[in-house]
């Protein structure tokens, strides 16, 4: 990655990082809201309701969606991290949560799930541009489980704030990828992703 790529990443992650910190609860209550809304279409329009959601444990600024596991026990998916070997989801069953190699709490000892057995992932980031490509902490870890086409196919939305979706492009590298839309206190908004 180039030096003044880079230094450019870090510079929009601390503007969109001091946004997303200043969020109301207010705000996060209409996210949330939406979340459940957007996934009732979601699912009930593609038939996947058998299926895995593959959500996140919430950090500092991010919106909590832990509560979609208890929407009609729907069966829901979190991420581990790796340094070696990448981001994969396990199922979210009554079992201890322990640290990943990022310190994220995760379900490290079920077994990996397949992109066959999940039907949405909902990610988080510090922002997301209009074309759908999103800014996260750096380490690639959604860009390169997403560079396989089985993941590619998931419709994949980030969990966002209005304001932290940027009307400019945001910086990328050759090998980030668009998700298709986002979630935000407005709504769900879904665009044509493509590699």
């Amino acid at each position: 990655m180039n030096e003044s790529l880079l230094s450019e990443k870090e510079i929009k992650r601390r503007k969109y990082n001091l946004i997303r910190y200043s969020n109301s609860s207010i705000i996060h209550k209409k996210i949330k809201s939406n979340v459940k809304q957007a996934l009732q279409l979601l699912l009930k329009k593609n038939n996947y309701e058998e299926k895995y959601i593959g959500i996140y444990w919430p950090l500092k600024g991010e919106v909590d969606i832990r509560f979609i596991r208890e929407i009609n026990n729907q069966k829901v998916a979190l991420p581990s991290s790796s340094k070696i070997k990448g981001i994969n989801y396990h199922p979210w069953s009554k079992n201890q949560l322990e640290l990943d190699s990022n310190r994220i709490p995760a379900p490290v000892e079920e077994s990996n799930l397949s992109p066959k057995d999940i039907s949405i992932l909902l990610v988080p980031a510090i922002a997301i541009d209009e074309e759908g490509y999103r800014l996260g902490y750096g380490g690639g870890y959604f860009d390169r489980l997403r560079q396989k086409d089985l993941w590619f196919s998931i419709p994949s939305f980030v969990v966002i704030s209005n304001n932290c979706i940027s009307k400019e492009p945001l910086p990328r590298d050759e090998w980030d990828l668009p998700f298709n839309g986002w979630i935000s206190e407005k709504g769900l908004h879904q665009i044509e992703a493509t590699k």
